[in-house]
């Protein structure tokens, strides 16, 4: 395969995969936003402890997805970065 193929396919992959964390990222910050500190329940509003304890598990659940494509996105930048460098190194 042609070096420049190479290239190509590598940053395509990091703007494939970074486009999903941001996409995460946005997802969860809409979450936090409708996340409360604190509630005072009475009897009568339960269902908002209920509406709080959802939120709060999906947060929790967006958090690996986000550290993996986070990690997997530095090393493809890394990667492309460092193979873009190398071949402008061997060929002048």
């Amino acid at each position: 395969m042609e070096p420049s193929m190479i290239l190509v396919m590598l940053f395509s992959a990091w703007g494939v995969v970074t486009a999903v964390l941001v996409v995460l990222l946005i997802y969860r910050t809409m979450l936090s936003s409708r996340e409360d500190d604190q509630i005072f329940i009475d009897a009568a509003e339960h269902h908002h402890f209920e509406e709080q304890k959802e939120l709060i598990a999906r947060m929790t659940r967006l958090q690996k997805p986000i550290i993996a494509l986070a990690s997997i996105s530095v090393v493809l930048f890394l990667s492309s970065v460092s193979f873009w460098a190398y071949q402008g190194w061997i060929n002048p």
